[in-house]
């Protein structure tokens, strides 16, 4: 499909300090599609079709929103496996979390976690 501006396709970008931390993190813990893209950069290929590119920026400054949510199909299923890969979950003031550190409150049910730069990402069910 192609668009009055002419675009075939989309894709993000975030940056990280550490491109190698960076793919160990996306490819082993999460167990994502990961792969060179040339220049120092990665391609990290997503569930559904997606692309995020991964660049390396020395001065990396984490954002304070999250930059990356991954729907699962089980949350605890998905929480407890990250936990084992030695992922620890964020606590956020104003969210009912419970041990876990998922947020059960609503729709959806979600437990944020960082990167090893300090990005947030997330896990979400819904409902």
């Amino acid at each position: 499909m192609s668009t009055p501006l002419g675009i075939r396709h989309a894709f993000g970008g975030f940056a990280v300090p550490d491109i190698d931390a960076a793919q160990v993190f996306y490819g082993h813990t999460l167990g994502l599609d990961v792969e060179s893209a040339g220049m120092g950069l990665l391609r990290l290929h997503l569930p559904g079709g997606a692309d995020m590119i991964i660049y390396p920026k020395p001065d990396h400054v984490p954002a304070t929103f999250t930059i990356l949510n991954f729907d699962v199909a089980d949350i605890d299923v998905a929480v407890d496996e990250l936990t084992e890969r030695g992922v620890e979950f964020l606590r956020y003031t104003g969210f009912p979390q419970d041990e876990k550190g998922i947020a059960r409150g609503g729709d959806p049910q979600i437990a944020w976690f960082q990167d090893p730069a300090g990005n947030i990402l997330a896990v979400l069910q819904n409902a």
